[in-house]
Parts: C-alpha cells; structure tokens; sequence
C-alpha cells in the first residue's frame, strides 16, 4: 500500500517541510468565491439572509453574481462575520489601502447637507 502525501512531507527535513508548506500555506488564504467564503465560516445561507434582513434565494443569487455593489459585498461578508478591506496595488507603488469606498455610512457623512428654504443655514442662528 502507498503513503499518503502527508506521509511522505512529514518524512523530509524540517527546511523542506517549511519550503512546501509555504507556497501551501498561501494559496489555503485564497477563496474562489462567496459561497466558499461563508462555508469557511461555518455559515448557512439561512444564517446569511438573516443578518442581512433579506431571503434566502436572495442569498444564493448574490453568491452566484459576477459583479455588485461594494455595497453589498461589504454587508455580505460583514454577515459571515469578516470585515472588507480594499487594497490598490499600482505599479512601482505601495499598496494603498481605500477607507469608506462601499460604506453607505461614511458617505452619508461626507454629503453636504442642503439647506432648506426658509430655515437659517447649520451653524447661523436667527436672530430676533
């Protein structure tokens, strides 16, 4: 009977052992997809649709999308408990990290508020 691969790693060297381990190591931190992403985290579709108040169809379509909103990422992989992190990598660069892009909060912030007709501008106060 043959060994196993993990037999046959184990047999080696410990520095060979780390040298393939590594490489390992690496591609294991990769997902294919959502649905892989929320497995990893031990969560049901159900669990999913609950966190982001919507149903669970809804959940598999989104799993199965090839392009969406930051939005929706961001709220999706807050649901499997995971926190959106959009890193930039130019040629020649650092990678820069973008904080707020997606985050429908900060960008409500970042609006100006209008001013409603009538009523004194945030900050002026009336005077009389």
């Amino acid at each position: 009977m043959g060994r196993s691969l993990d037999e046959v790693i184990s047999s080696l060297p410990q520095d060979q052992q780390e040298q393939i381990e590594a490489p390992y190591d690496e591609l294991r931190q990769e997902v294919e997809g959502l649905r892989e992403l929320r497995q990893i985290a031990g969560k049901g579709q159900a669990d999913i649709a609950s966190a982001l108040n919507i149903k669970q169809p809804s959940v598999s379509k989104i799993e199965k999308q090839t392009d969406m909103y930051l939005s929706t990422l961001r709220s999706y992989v807050e649901a499997v408990g995971g926190k959106l992190e959009l890193t930039v990598k130019l040629p020649k660069r650092p990678a820069l990290r973008i904080h707020h892009l997606g985050d429908q909060t900060a960008a409500a912030a970042a609006k100006p508020q209008v001013e409603r007709r009538g009523a004194a501008p945030l900050g002026w106060r009336r005077h009389g």
